[in-house]
């Protein structure tokens, strides 16, 4: 069920985006009087799910869902109908017309890829507002991966500093890292400051070991409620009990606890835990879940949890340095993907379906659609042939020349534009499938 969930939200954000993004191509070649033959959702090799035909245009859904496409007349594409574009240039065709034209229709739908992005981070921001922990008030400090921990840091510390990044918030330290290619640390343990230099190829370190949670605040353990029925109500854990340790291990943070029930799955334990200020103990066999079942006393007592609610109009703007913010650190990150451990993980589909949570979540299903919005615009931009920056790069060079490459340039450049791509389809989809058998 999980899996269908994901795969359900996964196909979803795809639809939507890539109806979008043909839609641009398909708006700027009407808005030109340039015939569109086809619109198409999903690719259609050998068959078609479904289609109908209204005008000049057959609209139709594929059954193998790697993308979708328009299909305009007089336009070398993957299609290759090379009888079509050995007769002469009629005046709705592609090629007849001007080339800042034929310019709007190629960067259509990275145009209203990048609009979309822009639009769902702004009604993102304005239904659901932000909210973060700034690390100052993480009372308890941060605890880190392990991978962290072996340039010095320890749980308890608050980093204030990467370089001379100011670190507003724990996700802040590892994306500075990675992204900024940093060489020190700044540290506040207890109430001494100090410095941890970062070792060269340290985020190269990151990325081969996956890490994910790099730090993170730690509050204690503490008892809301229990659910009806649970381990944790048949044991008699109460409201306001101050779980400490397990079988005498201290796991006076949540961090601590979630991962000593996790090693004692399906074995009794003993619960220590503080009631009214007096130690005491209680024992109950961890479930397979590893969870016991109980709700903690919110995280509003431990840290300032600072929370942002936007106006309609007030959310635009936020919303455009939201999606410029995260185009510039995709951007970024791209300098890692040619590296022996970046190249590791390239993810193709399936690496896209784990950004999606196994339950239904509105906020997270359109922030993810918001980023893979941002993504595809930047990778369709890129100038490579059979890309949409690959015809841009032609229609410049025409323009600045005066000159348009030959139809067989055209057709070979589009030829090696999608070997390449499929190249790298096959490379990223092996690695999501070698991940899940082999590690």
């Amino acid at each position: 069920m999980d899996i269908f969930i994901k795969t359900v939200q996964l196909l979803l954000s795809l639809s939507i985006l890539v109806i979008l993004h043909e839609f641009g191509h398909f708006f700027f070649a009407r808005l030109f009087k340039t015939r569109v033959e086809k619109f198409y959702l999903f690719f259609n090799p050998w068959f078609t799910l479904f289609k109908y035909k209204k005008g000049e245009t057959e609209y139709g859904v594929g059954w193998l869902p790697l993308g979708g496409y328009v299909k305009i007349s007089g336009m070398i594409d993957e299609s290759m109908d090379k009888e079509a574009m050995s007769q002469p240039a009629q005046p709705w065709e592609f090629r007849s017309k001007p080339a800042w034209q034929r310019l709007m229709i190629m960067i259509g739908g990275v145009l209203v890829n990048f609009i979309t992005a822009f639009f769902i981070y702004w009604m993102v921001l304005y239904t659901w507002g932000e909210s973060y922990i700034p690390v100052q008030s993480a009372k308890h400090g941060l605890y880190y991966h392990e991978v962290a921990k072996e340039i010095g840091l320890q749980d308890g510390d608050i980093v204030l500093k990467v370089d001379e990044h100011k670190v507003e918030e724990s996700g802040d330290i590892a994306r500075f890292i990675l992204l900024e290619n940093a060489r020190e640390l700044t540290v506040k343990r207890g109430e001494e400051t100090i410095y941890l230099a970062i070792p060269a190829g340290y985020d190269q370190r990151m990325i081969s070991e996956e890490v994910r949670g790099f730090a993170d605040v730690r509050y204690p353990v503490v008892v809301q409620e229990t659910m009806s029925g649970s381990d944790a109500d048949k044991a008699g854990l109460l409201p306001g009990d101050s779980i400490v340790s397990i079988n005498g291990e201290s796991t006076a943070f949540f961090n601590e606890f979630t991962a000593s029930l996790a090693a004692n799955v399906e074995k009794e334990i003993s619960l220590g835990i503080y009631r009214n200020g007096e130690p005491t103990s209680l024992s109950l066999t961890v479930p397979k879940s590893g969870k016991i079942g109980f709700y903690l006393v919110s995280a509003d007592n431990y840290v300032d949890i600072q929370r942002h609610k936007y106006g309609f109009w007030e959310a635009c703007p936020k919303g455009i340095t939201k999606g410029l913010d995260i185009l510039v650190g995709y951007v970024k990150q791209l300098r890692l993907i040619f590296t022996k451990e970046g190249a590791k993980q390239v993810g193709g589909f399936g690496a896209m379906g784990k950004l999606f949570p196994s339950t239904w979540n509105w906020y997270v299903f359109w922030s993810n659609t918001a980023l893979i919005s941002m993504i595809l615009a930047f990778m369709n931009i890129l100038p490579i042939p059979a890309l949409d920056g690959g015809h841009v790069l032609f229609l410049l060079y025409e323009m600045v020349t005066g000159r348009k490459p030959g139809d067989k340039f055209m057709e070979y450049a589009q030829i090696t534009g999608m070997i390449l791509l499929l190249g790298l389809l096959l490379f990223a989809n092996g690695n999501d499938i070698f991940k899940a058998f082999f590690k």
